[in-house]
């Protein structure tokens, strides 16, 4: 080959290489140009979803808005939040017409709509008397055989002097049936000491499985130290905690069904086998026609309450002329009929 030939060869072969690495030098600026536009795209489509780089969601998270199909199409299947089928709280709801004392406490409640009609100071702390019979009714029903006979104790009947009783003697024969009755009808402490020993084994166990309950429900105002209500400081509530605790009582029928009674005629046994029979009048005025309810109210039961340190209370579930169901609490009442004048100016909106 001759120089000049070897020359050309050499000069060909240094522009290949000099093209091809244009090329690669070109290719390399195009796959930079691409990151950096591909960069600048997602940035864009950000900021149209989001409003900012750094700035949070418009709306909350929902599957059903980045995917399709399958389960992830319905947010249903969400877990429901606690409050869901509850009336809440948050802060006092005054009524034209009622009013209650300064120290007085109370709630209306529509439990179909789940509306707060009237609401003062329903998170502050009550003493609930035998408005406690509440939890001790449920525990009854709930974990007790109504036919099962109870012997009275003479513990049963270690009651503080005046207390409310029905008269039964140490050694008494009273089915659990009729314990409930008394409890709920006549409010009798000595029927709460029984049932309290026969559900739980003692009055101590029994008030662990109240307290226990209570925090199921949500209570979170709420602490007992005995299963009828007579004072003690450290046993208190407040009137959500009770709307609570009555919502839930309405899932045994047996408490609607016994609570309306306007009285109870108990029939039992002595220990030396011999009958003795009582009738009790029931607490709640409304029933035994010592109070009128509003018009086109019906009283469908509840639960009344009274010591020196609580004042007169009652807790009702009522229904309106078109069957709509409310619950009412008035706390604190000086006498029995200013009681009723209050609870009655509270169902007389609910028409």
């Amino acid at each position: 080959m001759t120089a000049a030939k070897k020359n050309s060869s050499r000069r060909k072969s240094a522009k290949y290489r000099k093209a091809r690495r244009r090329r690669i030098k070109n290719t390399i600026l195009l796959l930079l140009l691409l990151i950096i536009l591909g960069g600048v795209g997602i940035g864009a489509i950000y900021l149209l979803r989001s409003g900012s780089i750094f700035g949070k969601l418009d709306e909350p998270y929902t599957a059903s808005r980045e995917f399709s199909g399958g389960l992830t199409d319905s947010d249903n299947f969400r877990a429901d939040g606690f409050a869901k089928n509850l009336c809440v709280v948050v802060s006092d709801v005054p009524m034209d017409g009622v009013s209650l004392g300064e120290e007085q406490k109370g709630l209306l409640l529509d439990l179909d709509d789940r509306k707060v009609l009237y609401s003062k100071q329903a998170l502050q702390k009550v003493y609930p008397a035998s408005i406690t019979k509440i939890m001790t009714a449920m525990l009854a029903l709930k974990y007790g055989n109504m036919d099962d006979v109870v012997t009275i104790t003479q513990e049963n009947l270690n009651l503080e002097e005046g207390s409310q009783v029905c008269g039964f003697w140490e050694g008494d024969q009273v089915t659990m049936d009729q314990l409930l009755h008394c409890l709920l009808v006549y409010s009798g402490n000595d029927a709460a000491a029984a049932i309290a020993e026969h559900i739980g084994g003692s009055t101590e166990g029994f008030v662990e499985m109240m307290n226990s309950y209570a925090q199921e429900l949500g209570c979170t105002g709420t602490h007992f130290t005995n299963p009828h209500g007579l004072q003690d400081e450290n046993h208190y509530t407040t009137p959500y905690d009770i709307y609570l605790m009555l919502k839930e009582a309405l899932n045994y029928p047996e408490f609607t069904n016994i609570t309306q009674l306007g009285s109870y005629t108990v029939e039992y046994t002595h220990a030396d086998g011999s009958s003795a029979s009582t009738t009790l009048t029931a607490t709640d005025h409304y029933l035994t026609g010592e109070a009128t309810p509003p018009k086109n109210v019906t009283i469908l039961g509840g639960k009344t309450g009274t010591t020196d340190n609580a004042g007169n209370c009652l807790a009702l579930l009522s229904q309106n002329a078109y069957g709509k169901p409310y619950i009412s609490i008035v706390m604190g009442a000086a006498t029995k009929d200013e009681l009723y004048q209050q609870m009655s100016s509270l169902l007389q909106n609910i028409n």
